[in-house]
């Protein structure tokens, strides 16, 4: 798998501000791979979505220092709506992402379709197959603004995968939802990896990034301070004196290692504790 998305010495400062919020973050994310990006909030993880995108420097403006690539050309040489058709970004606010100019759910997912001239016989089927990927083909006539959170967070993932970008940045997609809407959302976000997409998700949600992601980059104070697979990011015990959350699940494996339980390995999903203690606790009952 090739490199996709590099960051070179990458310092990124807002307008007006003293400090920067992106500190000499130099890494690399793979094609096909799903990342889950963590950190304290402030911790610089909107802006790093907003640099893949090329929202910063282009909208947000700013100082923007070492180099953002994106298929190996500067995210600051692409032209006008080139990314758009490499990178589906998804908005912790949904609200920001509805368009505001269409009456109809139907409308609003092939809106961005209509935009780059696609043919109208293709816009229905796509729009079709992604609303019933989304499950909200049967609100296809509803207006967006009268949908419930989880409703419209699905129409927000609907109108970015329907453009079929091979790259998926999505910020906190289940910030302001119930654990209903929540996995209705990751139900969707699974078919994108099923689908082999490059996906950079930030998530306060440790354990559905712990599930679902192949590795982890930890953000702390604009810099970019872990990144590795998700197993090994998870259960460092470390990190958590630096104020990153970790899974419940590699907490408990921890202590029981500490108290002299010998497991396998740490866990860091349900599943994996379920598999991992079970085993431990056949072999001590011999």
């Amino acid at each position: 798998m090739g490199v996709v998305i590099e960051f070179k010495n990458v310092t990124y400062s807002y307008p007006l501000t003293d400090e920067p919020v992106i500190r000499d973050m130099s890494f690399s994310l793979e094609a096909g791979k799903f990342y889950g990006v963590i950190g304290e909030n402030g911790s610089g993880k909107t802006t790093l979505c907003s640099l893949i995108r090329g929202f910063a420097p282009s909208f947000y403006k700013g100082e923007l220092e070492g180099e953002v690539l994106v298929h190996g050309k500067p995210t600051v040489d692409h032209g006008p709506g080139e990314l758009s058709l490499k990178i589906g970004y998804v908005f912790q606010n949904p609200f920001n992402q509805i368009s505001g100019v269409k009456d109809t759910l139907f409308e609003e997912v092939a809106f961005g379709l209509e935009n780059f001239g696609v043919p109208v016989d293709e816009i229905e089927d796509r729009v079709l197959e992604v609303m019933k990927l989304t499950n909200i083909l049967h609100l296809a006539e509803k207006n967006p603004f009268e949908l419930s959170g989880g409703q419209m967070q699905r129409v927000a993932l609907a109108s970015v995968i329907v453009l079929k970008p091979d790259i998926l940045v999505i910020d906190e997609p289940t910030s302001q939802l119930d654990p209903e809407g929540t996995e209705s959302v990751f139900k969707i976000i699974e078919e994108m990896k099923k689908e082999k997409k490059t996906v950079i998700l930030v998530e306060h949600k440790i354990d559905l990034v712990a599930e679902y992601a192949d590795e982890v980059l930890v953000l702390k104070d604009g810099r970019l301070i872990r990144k590795d697979a998700t197993a090994k990011v998870l259960t460092d015990m470390s990190l958590a004196e630096q104020g990153v959350q970790l899974p419940q699940m590699a907490i408990l494996g921890n202590r029981l290692v500490e108290s002299g339980v010998p497991l396998r390995y740490i866990p860091v999903t349900e599943a994996q504790a379920c598999e991992v203690i079970g085993e431990a606790m056949r072999k001590g009952g011999k």
